[in-house]
């Protein structure tokens, strides 16, 4: 691995070419924190993907993507004079310092959970009203129910055991029964997002996290169904124009394969 120094010189590279790209490059001259938003989104979730596959050469050429647009906004914060990249760093080292007093100051904890009420303790100090200000409203519907059950529960308002998570989820599930039965629409969208609240709910207390596993179960379907397209194209056929006791054959078969 490369040495303090090493590491330190390389960032020292990025800052020196991102000053030449703003400077000459047409293309990156012309941008703008608006501009570069959606591309960064777009490098966060390929990150996301190489993280979900394992793939580590490819989470380090997505990571230099990430630092690349981290280095490109601080280069603009500069250019107007509001902050540098210095200014990021140090700011991130100071809420650290601040939200870690069991580490620089003088609190003690006993384990990860109560370091997580700490923080969010913290973070309603430094004069947030809300434990859930934290939660970009952005964020995906799945992820942002992680998140805003995660906070909560760093704040005591959480189950105390499992079960109980998992007979809130037969509850809900009932409930979305009894509305499906009765046909009422509106009330059918309601209860069907109790239910994945709830399911979400019950993946933290298991240690899942919810977006991986479905991302996961994402990946193992299409992969399977690509096994059963392949399979048809084969025999000359259509997926149309296949049974479903045909195609339940090579899904079987796809099944096997993973």
């Amino acid at each position: 691995m490369n040495s303090r120094k090493d590491q330190l010189q390389a960032l020292d590279r990025l800052l020196t070419i991102m000053d030449e790209l703003r400077a000459e490059c047409p293309w990156d001259k012309k941008q703008t924190m608006q501009s570069l938003r959606h591309l960064t989104i777009e490098e966060t979730y390929e990150l996301g993907d190489a993280i979900l596959d394992e793939d580590l050469n490819e989470v380090k050429m997505e990571l230099g993507d990430v630092l690349l647009h981290i280095f490109f906004y601080a280069k603009i914060g500069s250019e107007t004079g509001d902050f540098d990249i210095a200014d990021v760093a140090n700011a991130i080292c100071e809420k650290l310092i601040h939200r870690h007093p069991h580490i620089y100051g003088d609190v003690k904890v006993a384990n990860a959970d109560e370091v997580k009420q700490n923080w969010e303790q913290i973070k309603l100090k430094e004069g947030k009203k809300s434990v859930l200000e934290g939660v970009p409203r952005s964020l995906p519907a799945l992820v942002k129910a992680n998140r805003i059950q995660d906070k909560v529960a760093g704040v005591g308002f959480d189950w105390e055991k499992p079960e109980q998570v998992f007979s809130k989820v037969q509850e809900e599930l009932g409930e979305l029964r009894t509305e499906v039965s009765a046909g009422n629409e509106e009330k059918i969208e309601s209860e069907f997002g109790d239910v994945l609240f709830s399911m979400i709910n019950y993946a933290r207390f298991l240690g899942v996290n919810p977006e991986n596993a479905l991302e996961r179960t994402n990946k193992k379907f299409t992969k399977r169904f690509q096994f059963l397209e392949a399979q048809a194209a084969k025999l000359g056929k259509s997926l149309k124009d296949m049974t479903l006791q045909e195609m339940d054959v090579y899904w079987n078969q796809a099944k096997m394969n993973d």
